[in-house]
């Protein structure tokens, strides 16, 4: 037989409240962990006294009986496994696991019997329903009846607010059945009374939640807070753990007790008690026990007397009467040398300390995560500004935690113990929105060998290089498009294509005209070659060289397909993601052979771009001459015209009065027009013929005349 047995899923029940959680028997005793509250509930195996298997609304339910009293029922079980759990209570406890049933019959009357710390109301010999008196609050008599109140749970969705027992009078002479009703149930009932005189007190402690200052008294069972305003009173049975921390300016001290349930206040719950201690106030201190007593009751852990710093006489008490370890930070450190992390929660600042087993916030609203409940953490990148981070936590239940505001400075010690504590890290693959983030925080992290951050920084280097050629060679694009020579040239073409240009008569006019235009271009060139930039990337000399790629992406290019043979569907942004661990992990032998190829490649594209540019100069100085000359030419002709036209309105205007002599004056002008090339003679020529006509005839209508 096996020595533990282990059971999921399995309820306790509390206050009416079903917690789920899981239960384990082993040789020792009965552990039962509750998976809300991590609080954890030791039976040891000598303690046992009984062991009773029932049938209950969620299945099985086995309930056990301790020596003292105490009283613990879990559900969930299957029928199958009475068996084994039999057996299993024969071989190490000893006990016989016996199967009563509720009775079911409806009846309200029956026989009240008192257990230990139960009440079980009977119709003959099975029980109808119990009660754990530990539950009872209050407990009242009147005439023949006694009525009884219970602590409310809040977990619990209904309540049992009260219960009332109707007592039949006997004929037994002096005594009272109902007040002997009342007292089997006070003596064992949680009814907290402050009889008696404190163990000590504690004077005005300063109180963070609920605020204000109160003096503590310390009771054998309870702790009681008075305050101006409020009073509360706190089992000891309530406190589920003890917290001390540092405050980050190392002169305060944080003294957190956790309470399970917590104490009200209204509709308020305060699940923590905080209170902030200066570690300059000392404090002598001396309990309200003979040595005997004190020797007795704690064994050692306290003496009558004490002295020292007042945060540590107050956690040494409350261990010793709580009975449970003063939880403390762990190993971590952050940047400046504190043991915690201030950060934003809920748009109050305040402190999250990294635990052992958790981490806890201080202090508006405090929180408490322990490692066991959290499903994955996130580092995100901060919303407002670039110089901090924001730390996300989502538990298993789905509830989500966010502390904003954290220095980046912080990112690499917190990652570190994330990591160091094999948390699941929600974006530790490639996230568009994390780029940014996790670049920033690079300088933080590096003697931390983070994949993410390793491959943040190669796709940092080829969007770099990447960005360097294209500007290089927009670069020589614009140089070369870009000549003041050439594009007042081209303005003033444009001008001289006008039909309103001015004449030709003086060559100093047309070039003011010319420069005009060309400074009105000048003044907004700044928007101007950005709108024609497309036009220049089209008209990119498809024959110059292309440039030279990296290392890495004659790796890339090279490696490409059978990487994606090896994971076949894999998509564009996990190859990348692959590549680069690849790549990273790559011998540095490996490395230099495809740094030569790349170096090699670059001196065939430098020796290739002197050949393209020696034979693109050449080819521009000869495209230059031939359009200057061109010009020149457009110019001349279009000159001529000009003056012809104003010769011919001259000759037109003046022919009534001259007569024959102003049409021989306008042939011997266009005859003696002075000509450089045979071009223009032949052009005269044919001009000559076309306006002798003209004249002559204008020289017969004169004659009829």
């Amino acid at each position: 037989m096996a020595d533990t047995l282990e059971f999921n899923e399995i309820y306790q029940e509390v206050k009416g409240s079903m917690n789920d959680g899981r239960l384990r028997l082993s040789r020792q005793g009965v552990i039962f962990k509750n998976s809300k509250t991590g609080k954890v509930d030791n039976i040891q195996a000598s303690e046992l006294a009984e062991g009773v298997w029932r049938r209950v609304a969620l299945g099985h339910g086995l309930k056990l009986l301790t020596k003292n009293g105490h009283v613990y029922k879990y559900d969930g079980f299957r029928e199958s496994e009475f068996d084994k759990l039999s057996d299993f209570f024969k071989a190490h406890y000893c006990l016989e696991l016996a199967e009563k049933d509720l009775c079911v019959k409806g009846w309200n009357w029956g026989t009240v019997r008192f257990g230990g710390q139960l009440l079980s109301f009977d119709i003959g010999e099975q029980p109808v329903f119990e009660i754990p008196l530990s539950n009872v609050s209050q407990c009242t008599t009147g005439k023949n009846e006694v009525t009884l109140e219970f602590h409310q749970n809040d977990d619990a969705e209904v309540s049992l607010m009260e219960v009332r027992f109707y007592v039949p009078p006997t004929q037994e002479d002096g005594v009272d059945p109902v007040e002997a009703f009342a007292q089997n149930v006070l003596s064992k009932a949680d009814v907290i009374q402050a009889t008696g005189d404190a163990i000590c007190i504690f004077r005005e402690l300063q109180c963070l939640t609920p605020r204000g200052r109160y003096d503590i008294r310390i009771y054998p069972t309870f702790l009681h807070l008075h305050g101006k305003t409020f009073d509360y009173k706190i089992p000891y049975t309530t406190v589920l753990r003890l917290f001390l921390l540092p405050h980050k300016d190392q002169r305060q001290m944080f003294f957190v007790i956790s309470l399970d349930p917590p104490i009200k206040q209204g509709q308020t719950r305060y699940h923590f008690l905080i209170l902030l201690f200066s570690k300059d106030e000392d404090i002598s201190l001396t309990l309200n026990m003979n040595e005997e007593e004190v020797e007795k009751r704690f064994e050692g852990r306290l003496t009558k007397n004490m002295s020292g710093s007042l945060y540590e006489m107050v956690s040494r008490v409350m261990k010793a009467l709580v009975n449970r370890k003063i939880t403390v930070p762990g190993n971590f450190q952050g940047h400046s040398g504190a043991q915690c992390i201030t950060c934003s929660y809920k748009a109050s600042s305040g402190l999250l300390y990294p635990l052992e087993r958790g981490f806890i916030y201080v202090h508006k609203p405090p929180v408490h995560i322990r490692f066991d409940e959290i499903s994955f953490v996130n580092f995100a990148r901060g919303t407002t500004t670039t110089r901090s981070f924001d730390f996300e936590i989502e538990t298993k239940q789905g509830t989500q935690y966010t502390f904003s505001s954290i220095e980046r400075e912080e990112y690499g010690k917190l990652f570190d113990f994330v990591n160091a504590k094999k948390l699941n890290i929600k974006n530790r693959g490639l996230k568009e929105g994390m780029k940014q983030s996790y670049d920033e925080y690079a300088d933080s992290d590096e003697d931390q060998h983070d994949a993410y951050l390793e491959r943040m920084k190669e796709e940092g280097k080829i969007r770099e290089e990447n960005a360097n050629d294209s500007s290089d060679g927009s670069g020589e694009e614009t140089d070369s498009s870009f000549n003041p020579g050439e594009e007042d040239d081209d303005v003033a073409e444009e001008f001289d294509s006008n039909a309103s240009a001015s004449s030709s008569s003086g060559d100093g006019d047309s070039d003011r005209d010319d420069k005009k235009p060309a400074k009105k271009a000048k003044i907004v060139k700044e928007r101007k070659p950005r709108k024609k930039q497309p036009e220049s990337k089209k008209g990119k000399d498809p024959n110059a060289p292309k440039r030279p790629m990296s290392a890495y992406m004659l790796w890339l290019n090279a490696s490409r397909e059978k990487i994606k043979s090896d994971h076949p569907g894999i998509s564009i942004t996990d190859l990348s993601k692959k590549a680069g661990e690849l790549w990273k992990a790559m011998s540095k032998e490996k490395k230099e052979e495809w740094d030569r190829k790349a170096e090699d490649a670059r001196r065939e594209y430098e020796k290739a771009m002197k050949e393209y540019s020696v034979g693109s100069k050449a080819d521009s100085h000869r495209g230059e001459r031939s359009k200057k000359k061109k010009k020149k030419q457009e110019k001349q002709v279009k000159g001529k015209g000009d003056k012809k036209g104003a010769t011919s309105k001259s000759s037109s205007s003046k022919s009534p009065a001259k007569g024959m002599s102003d049409s021989f004056k306008s042939k011997e002008f266009v005859s003696s027009d002075e000509s450089s090339s045979a071009e223009s003679k032949k052009e005269d020529s044919e001009e000559e013929g076309a306006a002798s006509p003209a004249p002559s005839s204008e020289d017969s209508a004169s004659g009829s005349d």
